[in-house]
């Protein structure tokens, strides 16, 4: 026998005892199993059940690099025993070990959230054989909870990279009206205590539509874009509608409107700069790191929200801003309850009427919508207990507003949807029920007087906004020139490797323009923001570069390769930079001139 501890656990319905290690050899055991794991590209490698550590630290002996393990154990005595009793100091003092102990979503969501990219990146489920036995059901949730949020990162991170540009391009073609209207800070705690009700265009909507028209005055009602016109249609003025749709047909949604007057529209920048020109009513549009880029610290600042995946989790975050208590949310099935995408009559029905005949029906396309995203169709739970189907775009958006459920005290978010999937964190009701109990009084009038004391059209602003412009330009001019040197010696240096002397004089001009470009700190900013795809590469390069093995020359060589490849797609951004601005500069002396 060998001196290192082993431990045994007792199974339920089992009178033996359960050994989790070796009783004879342990951490030879563990390294033979470790051995057996394929160490690829994956930067995060997930094992169930802790035990005395034994197989973790053979594990993270094998790992390079910034690759991390997550382990999932459930079981807080057997890890204090570990930790007295096995040297776990190297595994614990690395940052590269993270314990997981409870199935709860929140909890798992932020201890995870500063590793989203790498996890992205690549993860890797690794099967240790006792704990489906010790721990079967734990380990199965955690398994369905890691992979629901490997899920999430991957749609999260896909969504940004594909569409940081046409993001960057509204959010700059919106900054006139950025500058002309005011902030959302008047807003603050303005409606604490009074109940929201957040309306989406699921096709629940159905159901209690009818009922907010009596609810108009006596809770705070917050649309989405989606559902704005099929409101107004019905005779109901929403006290807010939200926006943030990238996408050019977001101004259907607001077209053939003619009185915008009675509702505010709260919008994030990147919204298509065509909604905020046709939008003429109260705007208030939110803090942006872009927009502060480009505008400066003192001229952009004003409050922001959280980033919202949907205008659900924004009106969500706008409710919570203003002090809303309880948020209702009716319409937000995140699903397709009874085989349908959308409550009938909304607009996007309007965009399809053309195709509609007697052969090719309304429910047709609806049915279209949902089976043309098969590959990622999910099967999930409606609040009945009922299996319903969603689809991995909205099984995310999910994700994140369970996170936010779980973050408010419990009771505030009510689920009056009477339909859709279960959304943890939230009290299931009826809206009757909802708003017998809580709409019980109209709202002061005087929270609304604002409306009619705020200068919605300010232009003091914009001639600031137009030379912040010009010297981005400038800027971004400079920085093309800077980086097409750089890119010029990096080659050169490739040519050197095997002339250290040379290479050691070549390499001090790169650290000169390195020097230059942190100068242009806003305008690295801007060019970064279009050149998402850029910023990922390097980050992956730098991880499987460390995880490598390289020697001197052949390291240098790889990271010359990472360094020209960022510093190509970093010039290939400033020529996108470039026309954005253009096209911002001429929107600014369009706005100018309307003066």
């Amino acid at each position: 026998k060998h001196s290192a501890s082993t431990v045994a656990v007792r199974i339920p319905g089992s009178e033996r005892p359960f050994y989790l290690h070796s009783r004879i050899d342990p951490e030879t055991e563990a390294k033979r199993w470790a051995d057996s794991v394929e160490i690829g590209d994956s930067l995060c490698y997930i094992v169930s059940e802790f035990g005395l550590g034994y197989h973790v630290r053979a594990l993270f002996s094998r790992l390079k690099g910034e690759a991390f393990i997550i382990v999932t154990e459930p079981n807080l005595a057997l890890l204090k025993a570990a930790m007295e009793t096995v040297d776990l100091a190297d595994v614990i003092r690395s940052d590269r070990c993270i314990i997981l102990t409870s199935t709860d979503k929140n909890e798992v969501q932020t201890r995870l959230e500063p590793h989203n990219t790498a996890i992205m990146l690549g993860a890797q489920f690794v099967a240790h054989a006792p704990s489906e036995r010790i721990a079967g059901e734990f380990q199965a949730a955690m398994r369905k909870l890691l992979t629901d949020h490997l899920t999430y990162c991957r749609m999260s991170l896909v969504t940004l990279v594909t569409n940081s540009r046409v993001t960057c391009r509204n959010v700059a073609n919106n900054l006139p009206r950025f500058l002309g209207t005011p902030p959302i800070d008047v807003l603050r705690e303005r409606f604490a205590g009074c109940p929201a009700i957040v309306v989406s265009a699921g096709p629940s909507l159905r159901r209690n539509i009818d009922q907010l028209a009596a609810l108009k005055g006596k809770a705070v009602i917050i649309a989405v874009h989606a559902i704005y016109k099929t409101l107004l249609d019905r005779g109901i003025t929403p006290d807010f509608v939200t926006v943030l749709d990238y996408h050019e047909l977001t101004k259907r949604f607001f077209e053939g409107v003619h009185d915008f007057g009675g509702t505010h529209m709260v919008a994030e920048p990147k919204v298509n700069w065509g909604v905020l020109d046709l939008y003429k009513g109260p705007v208030s549009i939110l803090s942006n790191s872009f927009a502060t880029s480009i505008l400066g610290r003192k001229l952009a600042a004003r409050d922001g929200l959280k980033a919202g995946a949907t205008v659900a989790h924004l009106s969500l975050y706008l409710a919570v801003y203003m002090g809303c208590e309880p948020i209702t949310f009716v319409g937000q099935d995140l699903g397709c309850t009874d085989h349908v995408y959308y409550l009938p009559g909304v607009a996007i029905h309007d965009l399809w009427r053309p195709e509609l005949n007697r052969f090719y029906s309304i429910e047709m396309k609806e049915w279209e919508r949902i089976v043309r995203a098969r590959k990622i169709l999910i099967k999930a739970k409606d609040i009945h207990g009922n299996d319903i189907y969603t689809d991995e775009q909205l099984f995310t958006y999910l994700q994140q507003f369970e996170g936010d459920f779980a973050a408010l005290p419990s009771g505030r978010v009510i689920d009056a949807t009477e339909g859709g999937v279960r959304k943890a964190g939230t009290t299931v009701m009826k809206l009757s029920e909802m708003a017998e109990r809580y709409c019980t009084r109209p709202i002061p009038p005087a929270k609304f007087e604002y409306l009619s004391k705020l200068n919605w059209n300010d232009r003091s602003r914009l001639a600031a906004g137009r030379t912040e412009v010009e010297k981005r330009l400038e800027d971004v001019d400079e920085m093309r020139q800077t980086c097409d040197r750089m890119l010029a010696v990096l080659k050169e240096l490739t040519g050197l490797l095997d002339r250290p002397a040379e290479f050691n004089r070549r390499i001090v001009e790169v650290d000169a323009l390195r020097v230059r470009m942190r100068q242009l700190v806003r305008t690295y900013e801007i060019v970064s923001a279009v050149s998402q795809h850029a910023e990922l590469q390097r980050f992956s390069a730098d991880r499987r570069i460390a995880m490598g093995d390289h020697d001197d020359v052949s390291r240098a060589r790889s990271q010359l390769s990472r360094d020209i490849q960022f510093v190509e797609a970093i010039i290939e951004g400033a020529g996108v930079a470039r026309e954005i601005l253009s096209e911002c500069l001429t929107r600014f002396d369009a706005a100018i001139a309307k003066e």
